[in-house]
């Protein structure tokens, strides 16, 4: 049963507090200028309202799992500090000579009544809201960038997989059978991942016609392991597989890669985050710009102008922008001034590697520019991918002519709402505006090497 924090306790030593927590402490000034009654709203749904013993606070389990983010500490750790540590007290809200809950509260509010909770979606809102009423926010500008986030999870490429399983149902049947030895179809040597289906393939129809092998219980089991990986690498988008189902391949150059996720970044030239979308990797930067100013404007932020690299001037982005009446302060990459071009839902342009990827979240190896030269409404450039690839890829269909011996994807160089942007480079609103773009490399850089946003943590 959930009870409202009494908002005033006596103790005969509350006095302590200003003795030995200063104004200026970190913990104090928060304490002092956040309401925190908002996570009661926010959290009422999920207790009782009639029912069981009289619950902790959420306000002051929240509040510990905020010291957790701030000191990096674990819940057995920070329930210990807050036994002696009277900054940490002084947060929590508790009476000097008063005793600490046990850890496990802690961790079971964390994994029951934050559960299916939008905590990042609730703070933004929390912190936009305290920035406006504190006359903090006075620029009508958000920067948009994205950063990734690598996997807690290490990917193995779908080759390795299919042979470390071959490999185990191998040794299986030599365990029963060595003889069968000089039975085995010849395994690929090199690393063509449609041969080594193919082995697999040959190596388990083999095992089948034999069922004196492939029924034995400790054959049977690695066999079946063999023929489920291979159905899911045939039906997979990419050639990699991981415990973590959700992260995706995506493309930090054209030679480098990371495997995990992207986080996208709305903020103020205050630097304020008013926006933040998670996606997989593979996901480009551009499409997401709809979704940061629409939170951002929901937040009460007035955009005029949003400040971005070239993945964000892209043709939708711009015709979304003349509608509001917005500026794009985005450099026009002639990769993205696409003008009309074929499925321009599906292709999204990856600015770090100067290439389009696929839906599959393929990156193109590599492009041409066709046309003649210094004439730009004739120019096309075309982007080709890695038929490989599109052979086995579970989205070919539609996508992939079956039988083709190259796949690659178009686009042309200048539209009119480009011609504009072209000429609203030159201004100097434009060049002023620019500057402020480094703030958010340096927002990213912080949640990174501070907040340990590098890598996830879940």
């Amino acid at each position: 049963m959930i009870v409202q924090q009494e908002s005033l306790r006596l103790s005969e030593y509350s006095s302590l507090y200003d003795l030995i927590v200063p104004h200026t402490n970190l913990l104090r000034r928060i304490n002092d200028l956040i309401d925190f009654n908002f996570i009661y709203e926010e959290l009422q749904s999920k207790y009782s309202q009639t029912q069981g013993r009289k619950a902790e606070s959420p306000i002051r389990l929240f509040k510990y799992l905020l010291l957790k983010v701030i000191y990096t500490i674990s819940d057995v750790d920070v329930v210990e500090r807050s036994r002696y540590d009277m900054s940490f007290k002084y947060f929590l809200e508790m009476l000097p000579e008063e005793d600490v809950i046990d850890p496990s509260t802690l961790t079971k509010f964390r994994r029951q009544r934050l559960k299916d909770t939008n905590l990042l979606d609730m703070l933004i809102n929390k912190t936009v809201s305290i920035a406006v009423e504190q006359g903090i926010i006075k620029s009508k500008s958000i920067i948009v960038d994205a950063t990734h986030s690598l996997s807690k999870s290490n990917p193995i490429s779908s080759i390795d997989v299919l042979r470390e399983r071959s490999k185990q149902l191998r040794k299986s049947v030599y365990a029963y059978q060595e003889d069968w030895v000089g039975k085995m179809p010849v395994k690929n040597q090199g690393s063509d991942l449609e041969k080594e289906l193919a082995y697999c393939k040959e190596l388990g129809t083999l095992l089948d016609g034999a069922p004196t092998l492939s029924e034995v219980p400790a054959i049977k089991e690695k066999l079946n392991l063999l023929k489920e990986s291979v159905n899911d690498i045939e039906h997979a988008a990419q050639d990699v597989v991981s415990k973590d189902k959700d992260a995706k391949i995506g493309h930090k150059s054209q030679d480098s890669s990371f495997f995990g996720y992207k986080t996208h970044l709305a903020m103020t030239e205050e630097r304020i985050i008013t926006g933040a979308v998670v996606t997989s990797g593979e996901k480009g930067d551009g499409p997401i710009l709809p979704e940061l100013i629409e939170q951002s404007e929901q937040r009460g932020i007035d955009i005029d102008t949003v400040i971005g690299d070239a993945a964000y001037s892209g043709k939708k982005n711009l015709e979304l922008a003349k509608e509001k009446d917005i500026k794009i302060v985005a450099k026009l990459n002639p990769a993205i001034s696409q003008g009309f071009r074929k499925k321009e839902d599906e292709f999204d342009y990856n600015k770090d590697a100067d290439m389009f990827v696929c839906p599959a979240g393929h990156l193109a190896i590599r492009k041409a520019k066709q046309g003649k030269k210094n004439v730009a409404t004739n120019q096309v450039i075309t982007y080709y991918f890695d038929v490989k690839k599109c052979k086995t890829c579970s989205l070919r269909e539609g996508c992939y002519k079956e039988g083709a011996k190259s796949k690659s994807y178009s686009v042309t160089t200048k539209s009119d709402i480009h011609k504009e942007q072209i000429d609203f480079e030159t201004s100097d609103y434009f060049k002023e505006k620019s500057k402020h773009r480094y703030k958010i490399e340096a927002k990213n850089g912080e949640l990174k090497n501070v907040h340990g946003y590098g890598k996830a943590i879940s």
